[in-house]
């Protein structure tokens, strides 16, 4: 895990604090990038290519992510679609890799060896490789060793629905032989496509038997089924659409904010029209089950947060033992 500049820390924990004095999730933490609505799935689950459009323009990206570092974001995750498929992804990747928050790459590729993922590994703090049912690539287990070798943080994330709830067994399984942890994420009740949520209660009590069949390996944070139960959506984790626009409260109900681009994120969220938003969000009784808003209210709980990293940060360690790969330090000043 590379070290970053101490102001990145100042600046999340000062929005904490804002947060706490509020008492409501003002300042978010982690920040979702959706940088192409291009997949190559179809998954019944996922509703990414109703927002089709051309992807925003490399520079376009940088302002973003520019945006961003001068915010109380601490992670930035490069999603999609398929964030592989821009042809300028090495660019963005270098980039952000020299900014202030941490940066998580989600892929579901099937070919994602074929990639030059080695030379962008050096890029990344943490790879999600997104493996289930929905996107039919479950050869990709079949690379965590190859992929376990690679200097960075590896999960699998996998959605899960009623019908693969007991093949969870053998997914979690492989990730703790091959050194990978693993998040299990309930497909989320969106518009626009199949509703193909889990029942609640079967899906914890298989977590928790895996959580001591394989320690150390699910990183799904604890309070997250009791977050769900209570309906306790938060906006201290944010997305941001293919054009550019905050999906605000969240993607789910739909609604957009603030151009990133031009607005400044860390002032918008003090706005009124954030304001609205956020109660909108409160007075949501969707309960879909949203992965990252649920969560994320569990994020600002200390021995939450310890928790839920734990298994990726051990294994980074066990890496850095392994094959003496030191961290980079980086500087105060952003790229231009």
């Amino acid at each position: 895990m590379r070290i970053i500049s101490p102001t990145a820390y100042l600046t999340t924990l000062y929005g904490l604090c804002r947060n706490i004095m509020a008492r409501s999730p003002v300042f978010p933490f982690y920040a979702s990038f959706k940088l192409t609505s291009k997949c190559h799935f179809n998954c019944p689950f996922c509703n990414v290519k109703k927002d089709t459009g051309p992807d925003l323009p490399t520079a376009d990206v940088k302002a973003i992510l520019r945006n961003l570092s001068r915010s109380s974001v601490l992670m930035t995750s490069f999603e999609g679609g398929e964030p592989l498929l821009r042809e300028d992804i090495e660019e963005l990747l270098i980039y952000a890799q020299r900014l202030k928050f941490y940066l998580l790459f989600t892929t579901s590729v099937k070919n994602l060896l074929s990639y030059p993922i080695d030379r962008y590994a050096q890029y990344i703090d943490f790879l999600h490789v997104s493996i289930d049912e929905g996107h039919d690539n479950l050869e990709l287990f079949d690379s965590l060793g190859a992929l376990s070798e690679l200097p960075l943080g590896l999960s699998v994330q996998t959605v899960v629905t009623p019908d693969t709830v007991g093949a969870l067994d053998d997914k979690v399984r492989l990730c703790y032989e091959n050194g990978a942890s693993i998040v299990v994420i309930p497909a989320a009740k969106m518009d626009d496509a199949k509703d193909c949520f889990p029942d609640m209660d079967r899906l914890e009590r298989k977590v928790k038997f895996l959580r001591r069949e394989y320690p150390g390996t699910i990183h799904t944070p604890a309070g997250f089924f009791d977050a769900y139960r209570k309906g306790k959506c938060s906006s201290a984790s944010i997305i941001i659409a293919p054009d550019g626009r905050l999906y605000y409260p969240c993607n789910i109900l739909g609604g957009k904010g603030a151009d990133l681009r031009v607005t400044e994120l860390s002032e918008w969220v003090l706005s009124e029209e954030a304001v609205r938003g956020r109660l909108r969000m409160k007075g949501c009784g969707r309960n879909c089950g949203w992965y990252q808003y649920y969560a994320i209210d569990s994020y600002t709980s200390v021995s939450s947060v310890v928790g839920a990293i734990r298994p990726v940060l051990s294994k980074r360690v066990d890496f850095v033992r392994k094959y003496g790969r030191g961290v980079t330090r980086f500087s105060d000043t952003p790229p231009g």
